[in-house]
């Protein structure tokens, strides 16, 4: 279960440096804006920055997810 947990670790703080660089490279003062649509170009297409955005959306969800496995599974290890 140990090595369960330092995987679910390692992988946790790979997420959140990746997200941490995807938002610092991408910031463009309205990170936080909050539009949670994709919008799509004229052609259908969907555009870099709708991208970016999606890819921002699944990271920092995935890093509370496994902030969440983390506690469980640290709560197991350590007791």
């Amino acid at each position: 279960m140990q090595i369960t947990y330092y995987i679910i670790l390692t992988l946790s703080i790979i997420i959140a440096i990746v997200f941490s660089l995807l938002v610092l490279i991408t910031g463009k003062g309205d990170a936080m804006g909050g539009s949670g649509g994709v919008r799509t170009t004229f052609k259908g297409k969907a555009s870099f920055d709708d991208f970016i955005s999606r890819w921002t959306l699944i990271l920092g969800v995935s890093f509370m997810a496994l902030m969440l496995v983390i506690d469980v599974v640290g709560h197991q290890v350590h007791h």
